[in-house]
């Protein structure tokens, strides 16, 4: 099941962190790391994420996103049966989906691991 997963490229994860729980979002450690923060909502989340090493994208910039609990692998099976074009992409935090849409516009299908994102913030 995929659930939508905005993310958030800020200036400070910490202090964006700090706003986005006193609206009520829940903190998720166990797939967070320093650059990365990951609350959830009651219906869906929101990703924080540093925009200093997110490759471009400026702080205010949102992309859309997703998370699965399914195994990215079939996700994959999935997309390849209906015709879509993607890449597969190790992350920090796990691996990742990028799926381009009528528009031209990328979007990620996240697979969190959290053995990987322990092994992330061990190196941080």
């Amino acid at each position: 099941m995929l659930t939508v997963l905005p993310i958030r490229y800020v200036a400070d994860v910490a202090a964006s962190r700090r706003f986005y729980e006193g609206l009520g979002l829940t903190y998720r450690a166990d797939a967070s790391v320093p650059v990365w923060a990951h609350l959830d909502a009651a219906a869906g989340g929101v990703g924080i994420h540093d925009a200093a090493v997110s490759k471009g994208r400026p702080p205010g910039t949102v992309e859309l996103g997703f998370s699965t609990d399914e195994r990215l692998d079939d996700v994959s099976a999935h997309l390849t049966a209906h015709g879509y074009e993607h890449t597969l992409v190790d992350e920090d935090f796990g691996r990742s989906i990028r799926v381009t849409d009528p528009d031209g516009v990328v979007l990620q299908i996240q697979e969190i691991d959290p053995e990987t994102v322990r092994r992330s913030q061990s190196r941080l």
